[in-house]
C-alpha cells in the first residue's frame, strides 16, 4: 500500500469496514490510493471539480446559449409561468411541428430564475450555477461509488457504510476532472445535463435509503420507493435521460439487494425450473418494487407523450445522416461507429468539439472501410466485459462489472438512435452520466491492476497523472468555452470536414465586422455542403451589402430552391431582386416569404420600403404599420412612416404618428428627431426644439441632428443658436447636404444685420 499516511480515525474507519465485509472481497484491499475521511474526501473531491471548470465562470453566451436563453421569451416576467408546462426547451409550443419535442420545464424555470434575479441576461450568474451544481454531483458521486463498488450495508443504528472509501474517492475524482464534461458545465445549455444528473443521483440514493439490514434479513420502506420514482421524474423533467434511473435503480436491486446471478436466473427460466416458485428475490419484495418502478416509469412517459402533443421531431438529413440512410447495413454500422468514438471520448478526451454533424464524421458505406476496426474493438471489449459479468464465478466481480455496464449503458440509450432518431452525430453532454459507468470499470481495472503489479507506487503515480492531465485539459477547454470565437475556431482542427464549424466561424467574423474573411469561411462551408442553406443566406446578405448583386441573388435563389420555406432566404432575395430594380419578382418574393412565416415584421418593413419606391404610398403605410403591430418596438418602420407623410404634406397624420411611436419606444433619439422635423414644419417651435436637444443628448455626434436644428433656430429667428448648431453640424460633417449652404446663407444675412445696426 501507498499513500497510507492517515491519521487514527480513518484507520479505525478501515478496520470496522473490513469487519463488515467478511462475507466477499473488498475492492479497497487493492487498491492503491489515500484513504481520507469521509469529510475530507468531500472536499478534495468538490475542490477538484472547481478548480477545472473556475475559469469558465466570466465566460460569455455562446452556440446554443442564444437560442435556449437569449431568445427564449420563456424566461422573461411578461411570459406567464404556466406557459412553461406546454413549451419546449427552446421556447417554442410543444404543439407545433417545428418543436424541438425536448421537454424541460424545470431546466427553464432555472434560467427564468437567474435571469429574474441577475435583473437580465449577464452570464457570469448562470456560469456560476452551473460549476456549483458539478461540484455538487461530484461530491454526491463518493456516496454513489461507495454503494456501487462497495455494496450497500449498514451498521447497528441503520447508519450506511462506505465499504470501498478509497475506490470511492478514486472513481469520484475521476468524474470529477472527466473533460468531457466541459461542455455541460463550461456551456449554459449544460445546466439541463447537470440538473438531470443531480435528480438522476439522488432517486439512486433515495432507492438505496428505501433499505434497512436487520436480524431478518432486508426490509424496505414503500414510501422510499415512491420517493425515488418522484426524483426520477422530476430528472426527467430537467433532461430526457433522466427517465432511465428507474431501470437502473431495478438493476441494482436484483444484483445487491438481492445478490441474482443473472446466468444462473436465465439459464432456470429456460429450463423452468420449480425452484424459482420459493426464490429469495420473491420474498425480499423484488418484484412489487420493480412493479412499482415500471408503472412510475410508464406513467411519467405516458404524461410526457400526451403534452408532446404530437409524433417526434422532425430532424434534418445534415443532423443525423445515418439515420437517413437507406440501408439498414449502413445504418447499423454507423451507429455502432458512433458508439465507438463515444467510447473513445470516455477513455481520450482530448480531441473535444462543440458539434460533429455536417460531415464531421463521414459515413461508412463499405466494409472495407477501415474504421470498422473500431466498431470490432468497442464488441470485442463489450462483449469480454458482458461474459466476464455473466460468468464469472466472483460475485463480487460480477456486480461491480454488471453495474458499471449497466450506468454506462442504460443512461445513453436514449441517444442511441435505437428508439427515435436524435438530433445529432455525437454529443459530448450526453456522456455526462454514462461516464459513471466508466468510472467505475476504470476503478475496477485499476484494482486488478494494483492486485497483480509488484510496484504499486508507480502504478498509482501514473493514475495520479492521468487526473492532472485531465485538469489541465478541462481548464484548457473551459477556457475556450469563453467566448465563440475561441470555441469556433478550437473546432477547426478536430473537425476541419464539418460545415457548421466554418460557418460559425464566418457567422462570429462577419458579427464583428470582418465581411472579407467572413466570406471566405461560409464559401468553405457550401463547398463542404452545398445544400447548406444557412450558408447560402449568409454569403448572400454579405454579397448584397457589397454590391455584388449578381452572386447574391444566385446563391439565394438556390437556397430557396432547395428549401422552398426558407422565409428568411425569400426576403434577402427580396432586398436582392429590389436593388437590381425587378420590382414585380422583388414584391413576389416578399409576400412568399410572409406566406411561410405569417409574422416576419422584417418583411413587411422591406415590402413597405419596396412599395415607396415605386410611390405606392398607402400600401407602403399598411406595411410599415403591419411591421409595428407584429413588431411595436420595430423603430425603421415607425420612422419610415413618420418620414412618409412628413414628406406627403401629411403633417397632422406624421405627428400624431411619431407620439405613438414615442409612448412605446420613447428613449429612441432617431424617432425624436423625426417627430421633431414635423413639429418644426407645423411651427410649434418650442416642442421641437425640446426633442432636438434630447435626440442630441442622446446622440451628440450626429451632424444631421444639429443641422436641422440650426434650420428650426434660424426659421424661429434664433440666428445666434442657429449659428451654433450649423457650425457643429460641419464640424462633424463638412459634407453634410445642403448644411453649408443654409449656414452660408445665416452668415450673409448677419453681415447684413450688423451693417444696419451700424
Amino acid at each position: 500500500q501507498i499513500f497510507n499516511q492517515h491519521n487514527a480515525e480513518a484507520l479505525s474507519l478501515e478496520q470496522a469496514f473490513h469487519r463488515m465485509a467478511q462475507t466477499e472481497p473488498n475492492l479497497d484491499h487493492d487498491v492503491s490510493w489515500f484513504l481520507l475521511p469521509s469529510y475530507w474526501a468531500k472536499m478534495v473531491v468538490a475542490l477538484s471539480s472547481f478548480l477545472c471548470f473556475a475559469n469558465s465562470y466570466d465566460g460569455d453566451f455562446v452556440f446554443d446559449d442564444s437560442e435556449a436563453i437569449i431568445n427564449n421569451k420563456d424566461l422573461r416576467a411578461e411570459t406567464p409561468l404556466g406557459d412553461l408546462w406546454y413549451h419546449d426547451f427552446w421556447g417554442s409550443k410543444l404543439s407545433s411541428n417545428t418543436s424541438h419535442k425536448s421537454y424541460r420545464p424545470l431546466t427553464v424555470l432555472t434560467f427564468r430564475i437567474n435571469y429574474l434575479l441577475a435583473g437580465g441576461f449577464y452570464p457570469v450568474g448562470f456560469h456560476v450555477v452551473n460549476i456549483i451544481l458539478h461540484c455538487t454531483i461530484s461530491v454526491l458521486m463518493i456516496d454513489v461509488f461507495s454503494i456501487l463498488l462497495g455494496g450497500l450495508q449498514f451498521s447497528n443504528k441503520g447508519r450506511r457504510l462506505n465499504l470501498a472509501p478509497k475506490s470511492s474517492l478514486l472513481a469520484a475524482l475521476l468524474f470529477a476532472v472527466h473533460p468531457v464534461h466541459t461542455e455541460c458545465v463550461a456551456g449554459i445549455v449544460g445546466r439541463a445535463d447537470l440538473l438531470c444528473a443531480l435528480f438522476f443521483l439522488l432517486s439512486f440514493l433515495g432507492y438505496c435509503k428505501a433499505f434497512r439490514e436487520n436480524k431478518e434479513g432486508h426490509t424496505f420502506s414503500i414510501l422510499w420507493v415512491l420517493v425515488s420514482v418522484i426524483l426520477g421524474a422530476i430528472a426527467m423533467l430537467c433532461k430526457e435521460q433522466g427517465i432511465t434511473i428507474l431501470g437502473l435503480n431495478a438493476v441494482f436491486d436484483a444484483l445487491v439487494i438481492n445478490k441474482i446471478n443473472l446466468l444462473e436466473l436465465i439459464q432456470k427460466l429456460l429450463h423452468k425450473d420449480k425452484s424459482l416458485e420459493n426464490a429469495g428475490q420473491l420474498r425480499k419484495g423484488l418484484l412489487f418494487r420493480i412493479t412499482l418502478l415500471m408503472s412510475g416509469g410508464a406513467s411519467i412517459l405516458y404524461i410526457r407523450w400526451r403534452i408532446m402533443g404530437t409524433g417526434p421531431p422532425a430532424f434534418t438529413e445534415v443532423d443525423n445522416p445515418a439515420s437517413f440512410a437507406d440501408s439498414l447495413f449502413v445504418r447499423a454500422i454507423n451507429y455502432n461507429y458512433y458508439y465507438s468514438l463515444n467510447a473513445w471520448l470516455l477513455l481520450c478526451p482530448w480531441w473535444l468539439c462543440f458539434d460533429w454533424s455536417m460531415g464531421c464524421i463521414p459515413l461508412i458505406k463499405s466494409v472495407s472501410d477501415w474504421r470498422i476496426i473500431a466498431l470490432a474493438a468497442l464488441w470485442f471489449c463489450l462483449i469480454g466485459l458482458i461474459c466476464q459479468a455473466l460468468c464469472s464465478e466472483d460475485s463480487h466481480k460480477r456486480r461491480i462489472l454488471t453495474l458499471g455496464l449497466g450506468f454506462l449503458i442504460i443512461p445513453f440509450l436514449p441517444a442511441s438512435n435505437l428508439f427515435f432518431r436524435v438530433g445529432f452525430v455525437i454529443a459530448e453532454r450526453v456522456i455526462y452520466l454514462p461516464s459513471i459507468g466508466y468510472c467505475i470499470l476504470f476503478t475496477y481495472g485499476f484494482s486488478l491492476l494494483s492486485k497483480q503489479a509488484k510496484k504499486k507506487k508507480i502504478l498509482a503515480v501514473a493514475v495520479l497523472g492521468i487526473l492532472l492531465i485531465n485538469v489541465m485539459r478541462c481548464a484548457l477547454r473551459s477556457s475556450q468555452w469563453r467566448s465563440e470565437e475561441q470555441l469556433f475556431r478550437s473546432a477547426l482542427s478536430v473537425c476541419p470536414l464539418n460545415a457548421k464549424v466554418h460557418y460559425n466561424v464566418g457567422k462570429n467574423l462577419a458579427d464583428k465586422g470582418n465581411q472579407s474573411a467572413a466570406i471566405k469561411y461560409y464559401r468553405e462551408a457550401v463547398r463542404l455542403n452545398p445544400k447548406y442553406v444557412h450558408a447560402m443566406n449568409n454569403l448572400g446578405n454579405i454579397l448584397k451589402e457589397r454590391n455584388e448583386l449578381h452572386e447574391a441573388e444566385e446563391l439565394l435563389s438556390l437556397a430557396v430552391q432547395i428549401q422552398p420555406d426558407f422565409a428568411a432566404a425569400w426576403m434577402n432575395l427580396g432586398i436582392v431582386q429590389n436593388s437590381l430594380r425587378r420590382f414585380e419578382e422583388a414584391e413576389q418574393s416578399y409576400w412568399t416569404a410572409i406566406k411561410h412565416r405569417k409574422k416576419y415584421p422584417d418583411c413587411y418593413y422591406n415590402l413597405g420600403r419596396l412599395y415607396a419606391d415605386l410611390n405606392r404610398h398607402i400600401d407602403a403605410l399598411n406595411a410599415w404599420r403591419n411591421a409595428t403591430v407584429l413588431k411595436p418596438e420595430h423603430s425603421l418602420a415607425w420612422n419610415n412612416m413618420i418620414i412618409l407623410l412628413d414628406n406627403t404634406g401629411n403633417l397632422a397624420q406624421a405627428e400624431a404618428v411619431g407620439r405613438e411611436a414615442l409612448e412605446l419606444i420613447p428613449n429612441d433619439h432617431s424617432l425624436m428627431f423625426s417627430l421633431a422635423n414635423v413639429l418644426g414644419k407645423s411651427q410649434k417651435y418650442k416642442e421641437s426644439e425640446a426633442l432636438f436637444l434630447k435626440a442630441i443628448k442622446a446622440n451628440p455626434n450626429a451632424a444631421s441632428y444639429h443641422g436641422n436644428l440650426a434650420v428650426l433656430y434660424h426659421r424661429w429667428g434664433n440666428l445666434d443658436l442657429a449659428k451654433k448648431h450649423y457650425e457643429v453640424s460641419l464640424k462633424l460633417d463638412p459634407m453634410a447636404p445642403g448644411t453649408k449652404e443654409n449656414y452660408n446663407l445665416l452668415r450673409r444675412k448677419l453681415e447684413q444685420l450688423q451693417k444696419k445696426g451700424g
